[in-house]
């Protein structure tokens, strides 16, 4: 097999787009977390101004996304291939609906790395930190 010139260049440039692409939605997606998130005592709540239709279309599409963000993020965790995969996997699971989330999502939040990165990072961005329950 001849590997070109061009080869290399397109390998380039898809490892440099996909990286840059999954840290612009992992920033977008921490970003968007509300600061107490992680406390016991948030509850979300669907949008009134919608009908219960557009409320199902709308949790359906972000079951959708999270699947996509989870799958993508085991892909980028994987030696040798670029991007934020544990980061892109938990913001994934975080957007799908699933028996036990909560808790799961509770227990990797404890952990001060995870807590650490999703806090530098709304930090550069002038956005509170994330308030954990002990």
């Amino acid at each position: 097999m001849n590997i070109t010139w061009t080869d290399i260049a397109w390998g380039a440039a898809i490892t440099v787009v996909s990286a840059v692409l999954s840290l612009a939605l992992v920033t977008f997606f921490v970003l968007r977390l509300p600061a107490d998130y992680f406390l016991a005592s948030y509850a979300p709540k669907p949008n009134p101004a919608r009908s219960r239709v557009a409320n199902w279309f709308a949790r359906f599409g972000k079951n959708i996304i999270g699947g996509v963000l989870v799958v993508a993020g085991a892909i980028m965790a994987i030696p040798g291939v670029p991007g934020q995969g544990i980061l892109t996997m938990f913001i994934g699971l975080m957007l799908v609906d699933f028996p036990g989330k909560r808790r799961m999502e509770m227990r990797l939040v404890r952990r001060p790395s995870v807590r650490n990165a999703l806090n530098s990072l709304r930090a550069r961005f002038r956005k509170p930190p994330l308030e954990v329950d002990p």
